[in-house]
């Protein structure tokens, strides 16, 4: 990933990943949108070095959508000459068995990245028991064939994301397949890591992705937002900033209105009138505060 960033904070996170991942175990990297999780798992296994898979989870996803199914189907014709005046013709179609995203990791060894797996049902999980603790990937009979199950490839790795459990469209998880993985808890970055991205991300100066980062961090302080604002709202400010060609200026009403509707958006569920216009002038405030001290 050519624009991730990586600071102190970034690579302590990423040595405890790769060092469960080396010992053989699953890593679920849980947190709040906007704490990298995708990123990271990401970013992991660019330097696994082996192909990436990606599931996204929903509820709409089944077992079938990750081992595979029958698909089409597949003809065979057998034309009998043997005796010149007798022509003898044999037609049957079979269904086609096509194997899914996790039977192929599995089968040859690739790094399967499963996001907000929690979003699936539970049940629809419960093939990687086996392939997180047997390294074994039971299977349908009649695959063509072919053995009912397949034994995992040595170099097949499974990095999860999810967020928690108290966040709409979620599900929670089965205990036993907790069990199978390392769950490391990401809260949100620190300070110099937020300044790094914002100013990567946007092609802002860093000193200038600074003073957006202060007035996130400090309205994410105030806890008032419905839902906590992230990192993703300074990039969005930034940018904005930069197709504007406006200068980070509390002064400059542009800005100001540019980070009251990112961040009072990005904080808020129902939008309800009094709790909105209490944070509009919480955030007026603080930008008061924060850009006359730079």
């Amino acid at each position: 990933m050519p624009d991730f960033v990586e600071t102190q904070h970034v690579k302590a996170i990423e040595g405890w990943v790769l060092a469960y991942i080396k010992a053989g175990f699953a890593v679920h990297l849980r947190g709040n949108s906007g704490t990298g999780k995708t990123s990271m798992a990401m970013h992991v296994a660019n330097k696994l070095g082996r192909p990436v898979v990606m599931l996204n989870g929903n509820e709409d996803l089944a077992t079938p959508d990750l081992i595979g199914g029958r698909h089409g189907y597949k003809m065979r014709r057998v034309v009998d000459n043997f005796v010149h005046s007798v022509i003898k013709t044999e037609e049957d179609f079979v269904q086609r068995w096509v194997d899914s995203k996790l039977t192929i990791a599995c089968k040859y060894g690739y790094t399967l990245i499963y996001d907000e797996f929690t979003r699936s049902h539970p049940e629809t999980n419960n093939v990687f028991l086996s392939i997180l603790q047997e390294r074994i990937l039971d299977l349908p009979m009649g695959r063509d064939d072919e053995e009912s199950y397949i034994n995992v490839h040595p170099d097949f790795t499974a990095i999860f994301t999810s967020n928690p459990e108290e966040y709409a469209g979620v599900y929670r998880s089965q205990d036993a397949l907790r069990e199978r993985m390392v769950t490391l808890d990401l809260d949100f970055f620190d300070e110099e890591t937020e300044v790094a991205i914002t100013a990567k991300k946007s092609k802002l100066e860093p000193d200038e992705a600074r003073k957006i980062v202060m007035v996130m961090r400090r309205f994410r302080d105030t806890g008032l937002g419905e839902c906590p604002p992230t990192i993703r709202g300074c990039i969005m400010i930034a940018k904005t900033m930069q197709v504007l060609e406006i200068q980070v200026d509390s002064e400059n009403p542009i800005f100001r209105q540019i980070c009251i509707d990112v961040l009072s958006s990005e904080t808020s569920r129902k939008g309800i009138y009094s709790r909105q216009k209490k944070i509009r002038d919480v955030l007026n405030a603080i930008l008061d505060e924060s850009c006359s001290n730079y």
